[in-house]
């Protein structure tokens, strides 16, 4: 039978006959995980009798797992696959060449140097004999002409190094990229049982038939099936889209699928099916194949959109036969399926292109300021060109009269190629290409640096938005606090201790309660091991509360390991595991007389409302009434709470034989009537680097806010501790309960108003439960209260964390202690788990944004400068001071080399003295704007002083005006050497930008910057020296090299005149480089762009009208499809289906980091037709995550 049902595909794998070397074939466990329910569970018993037949089929044990010896886990590899799904591949160096030639400058310039060197080897017949006017005289002199093709070529070489330069930084960006994303991999562990020991093992380890141990928070590595569990309830709607958790048991449904996260309970799995053979590998393979046609699409893009669509559609055909092949029968696949190939495609075209996805705010604003910037380029470049040819036929042919004569006409049309790329050169140097290149390799070198600093940033531009930080809402515990659980307080029969007590005061009838309920009523994942080093703390694994009260049991000279292995975890009766809503724990035994005995632990002041008996001194339990109750809370629970100790109440209850077996669904009746046998205090001692780094925030304008599951005394305890509440300060303490009265109207509906009043003094939220932590992340963000839009981080390392860390700006997970859910939900892991991790991140945040504005100030000094010269030289010379080559080398020390040295400034701690600056600063202040302006006016008084006073300043020969081909003079050499010198030193002054007089500060710190500096120099002087033709220039004696140097220095006393002027008073300078405001978006535009992640500016600048023309050709071509979906009888799905606009495409493909997790969008909405219709363009498609 299970032959007949997997014929179509053959896989990857060899496929010999595994009936001989395991029990079953890899096609029969693909068939079984493709069941669900009690499908799957009549398979398992009508071929395998049950798990443990399976288990024995697998050749595994299922309480010792596998033996771990490679041997095995090879054969088992060879046989069922490895538990990896292969990545894309990268782009290859020559495609990224090819991507960087398309660069419009680039072609145009391209098409001028390769029109002058077809000019220059073009030698007229009878030219000599014919006067071709004034500006053409000396054509011939001294050989010249013979070295015309020369700058041609020069400009066809520096074009190369331009592009050379361009793609091997995208290939290095996307390399670092790859080695983030294998980086996160590795990290990946998960426990299993090898030779009866229970050891983590990398994800990618894991083989078919290994025992794996599964807990609340993990998300599932593999397929497999249920061995034993406890309360286990999944969250399959990133397979199934099933918003519902599905409870998984040995009796209804023990099949679990990879990429789902188990949200509560524990238990232990058989694993099944690994890599591209598990129900997300199959999918991701499919996706995988429908990549592979749209590559080979997207050579053929320039087809007409109708046959285009026509493919689209038997594509999907073609994948549905696939999927009936691969007999992936499972609804939801079948449902997928359809949707991966057609929508999933339009997007995975948009995002293979990393840097596009990545688009930041600070992207946003550079986009829109190098549009602005490259618009009015191309306009002074259009009239240098129009200004250059109207004087040269003005003076050609009317000043001196002159006919058009047929054998002057290829010289005049070289001058109007000259003119051309002069006109090209000053575009080129205006158009800043240089600032995408600088915000990449900022990133990226941070993102680089920051690994060391302990922060793994998943999302490139998180690493940006930190800078501009204005709230943290912190975890206490693990973040704030070392995680190191301890119990140091108890009260226990009467009698409080204000340390552990020695074990012969305690009677032996409560000893015995006590020891018994903390080893079994705690996960049996959750063990205290020796030291690591010796005379080191022990190793905590596990729950640290948990590993508290374990502890609590050593300290009482007891042995928690013998009653476990006593009482191993098959033979619980049933466990009610720990989740948000309980608060408690509890487990229940079955004692030989057939009554049950249940032990709970959970926080004091939830389980002493169920305790009805208390254990006195003798151990006898007396009545514990609620006034005895409100005694207690008083005189135990708060002392210990204002300490900052967690207070955990241990409880049990004996249900006597004659009740019969109660109703174990009940948990109301269950979890009541308790006997309470003590109180303890846990300790979690606050980091000891925590205040500081929390006075750090303070200081840098970032308020923190605790948001803790404790209570409040213990939270405004540890909150004073570590310097979040101070003395004196006017600031709010408040427990989820009154939070939610306070946020909510009368028809308990939340109000953005009211948050407004709780949010800015509120610093400590206890007793919170993940969807208060949700809504006041939100209400923090979505706020208008003060000017400054709030930009928030959030810690957190819970399953139930990860909404509020995806809303977050920021979300931080803790590398240590953070479930996997939380760790997808994130932007950045702390691999520390630290707090003051956090501080560095804002470090680097904040250094990202001054790097590029450092790099903006001297780029657009540059800009404006050669702008000037080259328009204002060419209009009154006919010709421009800086030629072709020469601006090429200066564009390409401004752009490549200025970014790298400017990007790679490492931060400093002063960064964290000023305030955050916000959403909308504009990336160009007013003090930037006055450095710009004050450099340009020095740079721009020397450069024309030399260029119309230089011959007699120097006493050497002008070289205005000098004709075509021309020798190049020592005149225009100075200049172009002045130029560059000024550039050099003006760098130095880039380094700072708020206006701080030494710019000398900590430059050997950055030893890129000092090389690049040094580099470029020695580049300079070969090319002045040894340059000659190519780069118009003549050998300078050592005097005028001193002069050059001596005026470049210039630039450094000029910035220190510029900084000693007040900016205030200064009224007349503007900012620039705000991004786009959704004011400024007109509304149905805005529509457009909710389904968007964020507003690409530059795609707004361009494309305005072609979106108007696509979303017209879009809805006339919808309204046709359905029309003729309804005369045809067809599936109306069709038609409905194809409708992604271009504009408002969902993001259908999110690569969440690593390839190990990617989120398909839109699954379970084309059940009917129906539901499809009414919505523009897929709204209504839920978002399905398939993570693996």
């Amino acid at each position: 039978m299970a032959n007949n049902s997997y014929s179509g595909v053959k896989n990857s794998v060899a496929e010999p006959n595994h009936d001989g070397e395991f029990g079953c074939s890899l096609k029969e466990l693909r068939s079984l995980m493709e069941l669900r329910g009690a499908e799957g569970l009549y398979k398992i018993q009508e071929s395998f009798g049950d798990v443990n037949g399976l288990c024995s089929r697998l050749k595994t044990s299922p309480v010792d797992g596998l033996s771990g010896q490679p041997l095995d886990i090879d054969k088992r590899k060879e046989a069922f696959g490895q538990n990896f799904i292969p990545p894309k591949k990268p782009k290859t160096f020559l495609q990224l060449v090819w991507e960087a030639l398309q660069d419009v400058t680039l072609i145009i310039l391209e098409v001028a140097a390769i029109v002058s060197l077809g000019l220059s080897f073009y030698k007229p017949p009878d030219s000599e004999s014919k006067n071709c006017g004034k500006a053409a005289g000396g054509v011939e002199d001294e050989g010249e002409s013979e070295a015309g093709w020369i700058e041609g070529a020069a400009i066809l070489l520096s074009v190369i190094c331009v592009v050379l330069v361009t793609a091997f930084n995208d290939w290095s960006k996307e390399k670092q990229f790859r080695g983030l994303q294998s980086r996160i991999e590795q990290e990946q562990k998960f426990t299993v049982v090898r030779g009866g020991q229970v050891i983590p093992i990398p994800v990618a380890e894991i083989v078919v038939g290994d025992i794996a141990q599964i807990k609340y928070g993990d998300l599932l590595p593999a397929d497999g099936v249920l061995i034993q569990g406890n309360d286990l309830k999944i969250d399959e709607s990133s397979l199934t889209g099933e918003s519902d958790h599905v409870k998984k048991s040995l009796e209804k449904d023990p099949l679990l699928l990879s990429g789902t996260h188990v949200m509560e309970g524990s238990g232990k799995m058989v694993v099944t099916a690994v890599g591209v053979n598990s129900q997300t590998g199959i999918i991701f393979t499919l996706l995988g194949a429908a990549e592979d046609d749209e590559d080979e699409e997207e050579e053929k893009k320039k087809k007409e959109k109708e046959k285009k669509k026509e493919k689209k559609n038997k594509k999907q055909d073609g994948s549905v036969e696939n999927r009936k092949k691969a007999k992936a029968q499972d609804g939801a696949a079948m449902e997928m399926q359809p949707l991966n190939s057609d929508e999933a495609e339009g997007e995975e075209k948009r995002k293979s292109n990393l840097p596009k996805k990545e688009k930041s705010v600070l992207q946003g604003k550079l986009t829109k300021l190098a549009v602005q910037i490259g618009k009015a380029g191309l306009v002074m470049s259009a009239i240098t060109v129009i200004i250059l040819v109207v004087l040269f036929v003005v003076d050609t042919f009317w000043v001196q009269g002159l006919p058009w004569e047929k054998e002057c006409t290829p010289v005049y049309i070289q001058f109007f190629v000259k003119f051309f790329i002069i006109g090209v050169t000053v575009l080129v140097v205006a158009v800043p290409e240089g600032l995408p290149l600088a915000v990449t390799i900022s990133l990226a070198y941070s993102v680089k640096k920051m690994m060391k600093d302990n922060n793994l940033v998943r999302h490139l531009d998180a690493c940006e938005t930190m800078g501009n930080a204005t709230a943290i809402c912190s975890d206490k515990t693990g973040t704030l606090t070392m995680n190191r659980m301890k119990v140091v307080q108890v009260n226990i029969a009467d009698k409080h201790y204000k340390k552990v007590p020695e074990p012969d005061v305690i009677p032996a009838s409560i000893m015995d309660l006590l020891t018994v309920g903390i080893s079994v009523n705690c996960a049996y994942t959750t063990k205290i091991m020796p030291p690591e080093k010796e005379g080191g703390l022990n190793r905590q694994v596990g729950n640290k509360t948990e590993c508290a009260l374990l502890g609590f049991a050593m300290d009482l000279k007891k042995d928690y390991q013998a009653i476990r292995n006593e009482i191993p975890e098959e033979k619980l009766y049933k466990v009610y595991t720990f989740n948000s809503v309980r608060k408690s724990m509890s487990t229940v035994l079955k004692n030989a007389d057939g009554s049950f005995r249940m032990f709970s632990k959970g926080a004091s002041e939830i389980l002493l409302k169920k305790c009805f008996k208390i254990l006195t001194a003798t151990g006898e339990a007396k009545v514990f009434r609620p006034r005895d109750r409100d005694d207690m809370v008083k005189r135990v629970i708060e002392p210990m709470a204002s300490e900052g100790l967690r207070t955990i109440c241990l409880a049990y209850r004996d249900f006597p034989v004659s009740e019969g077996e109660p109703d174990w669904d009940n948990e109301n009746e269950i979890l009541s009537r308790l006997t309470c046998v003590c109180i303890v205090g846990i300790e979690d001692p606050v980091r000891p680097e925590v205040p500081d780094a929390i006075k750090k925030c303070q200081r840098a304008g970032i308020t923190v806010r605790m948001v803790t599951g404790d209570n409040l005394n213990t939270a405004r305890a540890i909150a004073t501790k570590c310097g979040i509440l101070q003395v004196g300060d006017d600031f709010l303490c408040i427990e989820g309960k009154e939070f939610n009265r306070r946020i909510r109207n009368e028809k308990g509906e939340i109000e953005q108003e009211r948050i407004d009043k709780i949010w800015p003094k509120l610093r400590v939220l206890a007793r919170s439960s993940p969807t208060d932590k949700h809504t006041l992340v939100k209400g923090i963000i979505d706020s208008t209260v003060v000017e400054q839009r709030q930009v928030v981080a959030v810690t957190g390392d819970g399953t139930n964390d990860g909404p509020a860390l995806k809303k977050a700006d920021v979300g931080f997970a803790m590398g240590i202690a953070g479930t996997d859910v939380a760790k997808e939900a994130s932007d950045i892991i702390l691999t520390d788990d630290n707090f003051s991790s956090i501080v560095k991140a804002v470090m680097w945040g904040r250094n990202v944004y001054d790097s590029i504005s450092k790099f903006l100030q001297f780029q657009l000094t540059v800009n404006v400068v050669a702008v000037i010269v080259a328009f204002t030289g060419a209009c009154i010379t006919q010709d421009s001071p800086l030629k072709a080559v020469q601006m090429l080398w200066v564009n390409l020390i401004m752009d490549t080399f200025a970014s790298l040295a400017l990007a790679t400034e490492p931060p400093t701690e002063s960064l964290l003295l000023r305030k955050p600056y916000g959403r909308n600063k504009p990336l160009i202040s007013r003090t930037m704007m006055k450095n710009i302006l004050g450099h340009a006016v020095y740079q721009l008084t020397i450069i024309f002083t030399l260029l119309f006073a230089g011959e007699k300043i120097f006493d050497i020969d002008s070289g205005r005006n000098a004709p075509l081909h021309a020798p190049p003079s020592e005149h225009y050499t100075i200049v172009f050497n002045t130029f560059v010198m000024m550039q050099l030193f003006n760098e130095i002054n880039a380094r700072k930008i708020h206006g701080e007089r030494n710019v000398f500060e900590g430059i050997f710190n950055n030893l890129i910057f000092c090389s690049i500096v040094f580099g470029t120099f020695v580049i300079q002087i070969v090319i002045v020296q040894f340059g000659g033709k190519p780069f118009s220039c003549v050998g300078l004696n050592i005097e005028q090299w001193l002069w050059c140097v001596f005026l470049g220095f210039g630039c450094l006393l000029w910035g220190q005149i510029i900084s000693s002027i007040p900016t205030s008073r200064l009224k007349f300078l503007k900012t620039a480089g705000h991004g786009t405001q959704k004011e400024e978006i007109p509304d149905e535009e805005l529509e457009e762009l909710d389904d968007l992640d964020e507003i690409d500016h530059a795609e707004r600048e361009l494309r305005r009208g072609q979106i108007l023309w696509f979303r017209g050709l879009n809805r006339i071509q919808t309204q046709m499809d359905v029309v003729s979906a309804f005369q045809s009888g067809i599936s109306f799905q069709a038609a409905v289906r194809r409708q992604p606009s271009s504009t408002s495409q969902q993001h259908d493909v999110t690569n969440v980091s690593s390839p190990t997790h990617v989120a398909l969008s839109p699954a379970t909405a084309f059940n009917t037709a129906s539901a499809t219709v009414g919505y523009p363009s897929g709204e209504c498609i839920p978002q399905l995550a398939v993570a693996l």
